[in-house]
Order: C-alpha cells, then sequence, then structure tokens
C-alpha cells in the first residue's frame, strides 16, 4: 500500500514540476541548391544571401536548424504523372520542413506547398554582351554635342565672323585708308578665315590690329577647347550601352535572326514564355524549341553570352548578377513578368504566417536591402562618365571667355579709331565727333562705292 502511495505522489510531482508538459521543437530540416549568391560552399559550410536571410529569421523566430543541399540539384517541377521533384519534392513527400532558395512563386508551386511572402521581387530580362550595338548612324557624329550647344556654336561663328568684320573696318591700324584702300577682312573673307581658325586650318591674311588679334586669339582658344572637348565626347560615345543595344527588349529580340538565344530548361521563366498568350513570347518559345537552345545552368547561360552572339534570358535578378560579376555584359531594360522569390514549406504549416510577417518586418527595418547590396556588389570599376550629349551650360565658361574677348577687340578698335579721330581733328580744324562721323560714314555708308572705285581703278591700270 505504502508502494502505491508513493508511485502516486512521484506520478503528481513529476506532472506539476515546471517545463514537464513543454513540447521539445525538433529542429527544422531546410533544403537549399547551390547558386551564386544565395548559397554558396565556403569550407564545409554554406553562405550567401539566403544563409543571411535563414539566419536573421531564426533569430527573430527563435527556432534552430539544419541545412542541406538538394539530392537532385533541382528547383522544383511537375512531371507528366504530377510528381515533383527538387526541392518543391523534398518539402511534398516531408523530407524537408522549408526550402530557401530564388524559389519563383507560381501557380502550380502554391498548390502543392505553401510559400510565404516574396522576399525579393524580380522578373525575366535579356542578358547580351555590350559591343552587340547597331549599325552606326548618318549622323551620329553629331550626336558628342546636344542641338542647343550646336545652335550656340553656330551662333558663336557667326558673331565672331562679324565682329572680324566690324573690327577690320574700324581699327585704323587694319584699315588706314578707306579712300583708297581695300578693305581685305569683307564678309566673306571674315566667314571664310573665322571657318579655318576653328578647324586648326587657317586662312590668310591674319588681322594686323591689336583689335584684331585678342579676337583671333580668344576664337583660337574658343576653337581649340571645343575640338578637345568634341572629339573626347566622340570616342566615349563610341562604347556600346544599353541605349546602342540591336536588342532593347523581347520585340527586338523575336524579331532579328542574327542573335541566338535561349533560357534555362525546366525553369519558371521557360514556363511563362510557353503559357503565354502573347504573339512576341509565343514566337520566343517556338524559337527556342524548334533550335532547342536552352541551357542546364545559369552559369552556362552567362559563359554564352560572353563568348557572344548570344542572348540569356533569365530572371532579372540573377542577371543582375552577372553584370556586377562579368563586366563585358549588360541588362537591357526592359522586364516582364514581375514575381517574387518566397520560401516554400508545407501546406497548412503554421510556420509560414509567422515567416511571411518576420520577411516583412526585415523589409521595413531595409534589412534586405542592405543583403542585397552586400551580395550584388559590383566587381567591375567604374566606368569614366558615358557621355551623353554635351549640354551648353557644360562649356558656359568659354562661351563667356568668348564674348569677352569679342567685346575687348571691338571696344579696341573704337578706341583706336577714336584716337585717330581726335588727332585728326587736330588737324583740320574740326570736332572729335565730326571728324569720327566721317571715319564711320567713309568706313561702312561708303565701303561699296569705294570698293567699286578701287576695283574700277585696277581694271584701268590694267588696260
Amino acid at each position: 500500500m505504502r508502494v502505491l502511495e508513493g508511485v502516486v505522489v512521484c506520478t503528481v510531482v513529476l506532472l506539476l514540476s515546471p517545463g514537464s508538459c513543454a513540447a521539445v521543437r525538433p529542429d527544422l530540416t531546410i533544403t537549399t541548391i547551390k547558386q551564386d549568391p544565395y548559397t554558396m560552399s565556403k569550407g564545409s559550410q554554406l553562405e550567401g544571401y539566403c544563409m543571411d536571410l535563414l539566419s536573421e529569421l531564426a533569430k527573430k523566430l527563435s527556432f534552430k536548424y539544419n541545412v542541406h543541399l538538394v539530392k537532385d540539384g533541382s528547383y522544383g517541377r511537375q512531371d507528366e504523372s504530377g510528381a515533383w521533384n527538387g526541392m518543391i519534392g523534398e518539402v511534398v513527400r516531408g523530407e524537408a520542413d522549408l526550402a530557401i532558395a530564388p524559389l519563383t512563386l507560381t501557380a502550380a508551386r502554391e498548390k502543392a506547398v505553401g510559400m510565404t511572402k516574396p522576399f525579393m521581387q524580380t522578373g525575366i530580362s535579356i542578358l547580351l554582351r555590350k559591343d552587340i550595338s547597331e549599325e552606326a548612324g548618318f549622323f551620329d557624329f553629331l550626336t558628342p554635342f546636344s542641338v542647343d550647344t550646336w545652335v550656340g556654336i553656330l551662333a558663336a561663328y557667326l558673331g565672331t565672323a562679324v565682329c572680324f568684320c566690324i573690327v577690320a573696318r574700324l581699327s585704323p591700324c587694319e584699315w588706314s585708308q578707306p579712300q583708297t584702300e581695300k578693305n581685305s577682312f569683307t564678309l566673306s573673307h571674315s566667314l571664310w578665315y573665322t571657318a579655318g581658325a576653328l578647324t586648326l586650318q587657317g586662312a590668310g591674311p591674319h588681322p594686323k590690329a591689336l583689335s584684331g588679334r585678342i579676337i583671333c586669339c580668344t576664337w583660337w582658344l574658343f576653337g581649340l577647347v571645343l575640338l578637345a572637348c568634341y572629339f573626347s565626347n566622340l570616342s566615349t560615345s563610341q562604347g556600346s550601352d544599353s541605349n546602342s543595344l540591336m536588342v532593347k527588349g523581347f520585340e527586338d529580340l523575336a524579331n532579328q535572326q542574327g542573335i541566338e538565344y535561349g533560357t534555362l530548361s525546366g525553369s519558371s521563366t521557360l514556363a511563362y514564355f510557353k503559357n503565354s498568350n502573347n504573339p512576341t513570347y509565343r514566337k520566343i518559345y517556338e524559337h527556342m524549341e524548334r533550335t532547342k537552345s536552352f541551357v542546364p545552368s545559369m552559369d552556362e547561360g552567362v559563359r554564352r553570352a560572353k563568348e557572344g552572339n548570344f542572348a540569356f534570358i533569365g530572371e532579372s535578378v540573377s542577371l543582375d548578377l552577372a553584370v556586377a560579376r562579368h563586366c563585358e555584359l549588360i541588362r537591357v531594360h526592359e522586364v516582364i513578368g514581375m514575381r517574387g522569390y518566397s520560401i516554400a514549406g508545407t501546406l497548412g504549416s503554421p510556420m509560414l504566417k509567422n515567416l511571411s510577417v518576420a520577411i516583412l518586418q526585415l523589409s521595413e527595418a531595409g534589412e534586405l536591402s542592405y543583403l542585397r547590396s552586400k551580395w550584388w556588389a559590383s566587381s567591375c570599376m567604374a566606368n569614366p562618365a558615358k557621355a551623353s550629349s554635351l549640354q551648353p551650360h557644360s562649356l558656359k565658361g568659354m562661351f563667356l571667355v568668348l564674348v569677352l574677348g569679342l567685346g575687348l577687340g571691338v571696344l579696341l578698335a573704337v578706341l583706336e579709331l577714336t584716337a585717330k579721330s581726335r588727332s585728326g581733328a587736330g588737324e583740320q580744324r574740326k570736332s572729335c565727333c565730326t571728324v569720327l562721323s566721317e571715319e564711320l560714314s567713309q568706313r561702312f555708308r561708303g565701303t561699296t562705292t569705294n570698293e567699286k572705285r578701287s576695283e574700277e581703278t585696277t581694271d584701268k591700270e590694267k588696260a
């Protein structure tokens, strides 16, 4: 009897002892797949974006886990009998509690397993070599400068030529005897001289007066800087980028025959094109199916794109990584079929709701953006600024110097003529203003008559 009482008392004590009713939570089994930079081997350990994300989620939800690589190296595809392979298959069969990888959220997968809120947004885009570009246009030599800059250069050219013509008429050092001498700096010669100076060819005769030489030196400096900017921008603009690609989107890809293209076999990207009703996307799928241009892995697609004459269609996030690691590649701007990468779990698992909330919290805290920048850091050297068309404000300093030089030259020419008029006024016993007015009249209004007289005199001498 006493033995029975002792057993009952011990049983009651054990039942009432703290923690006796608490179930021990087993470690979660996580399946994943090797793909740079989501999951990579580092010795005997795994690292990458997904491993960091898993670590953050474990801290928030207080769970322990064991990670293993998927046995067949596949993401998850349903065969004709309805069975799943890859990570999705392991979750369906109960071999894993969760699958963490760049798993695209699709309707078929959502029916087989539970999916969390996406931890990363992606889409479908095209990866190409940078040197696959368009043929040069007839007027590509004008691209270094914008239209406004070209208009400003034309205005500067005409303004300088007019200033040459004015200074050559005003300056007594340039044209001392308007009544008998012929002015060599006519408007047509000024235009020719200015054009020759701009192209560094030169065209004589050169100005003799100080005022003319100041304008000449200012124009030479302006032309030198202008040509340096032009050739620098022209050489830079020859580099290919996404604005000069022959294939700028899926429409261009479908309508050309020179570049082969393909995608990852058995991927959700291939399923997107296969199930699409868009004529362009159907045309792309039929071409890939006909040419069997599928690649077995992401690395193989990147390798073929690097070799040239091949466009790899894939997830935009993965293509961005390839661009960051391989500087000769570029991704086109167009992205279609936006979807997300999610964590997969068994259907009806209460863990999925908690994981979704934790993912949203990490996103709001900026942790997901930090992980993205950490693992997608580019190894390419910063490119020198790709020249867009040079705007007028980029050369505003040189335009200002030119205006000041032209103004100074014209001012000196006026002062030279005023000084001559003042000395002539004393000899002729006239006012300086009267002599200056006569000089201006002879140099501008009577120019045509004087030139005609000079030509008639020359003809008579020849006769």
